[in-house]
């Protein structure tokens, strides 16, 4: 991990402010993106959160649908089954 020599400390309410040069590097952009928050043994990480594929949790090409990430790779599958012939039985 690499120290950034920046230091902030926590308010009251328990907030810390992520300083403006690291919201830059990660092209975080306010009220718009979101912080994953966990811990790493002693660690507290920060991590921008990338939305992921309800099905197959891939990241890229997704798009929100009813409040879901879905991926394109994945709609194009459920395309595929709705217009698949009903199989005899």
């Amino acid at each position: 991990m690499r120290s950034t020599g920046m230091i902030r400390a926590v308010d009251k309410m328990g907030r810390v402010v992520i300083p403006k040069e690291i919201r830059a590097q990660l092209d975080v952009k306010n009220n718009v993106d979101s912080f994953e928050i966990y811990m790493e043994g002693d660690s507290v990480i920060l991590r921008k959160y990338q939305p992921t594929c309800i099905f197959c949790n891939n990241v890229a090409d997704s798009v929100e649908l009813s409040g879901h990430t879905v991926c394109k790779e994945c709609i194009e599958k459920l395309n595929n089954l709705v217009e698949a012939p009903p199989k005899n039985e």
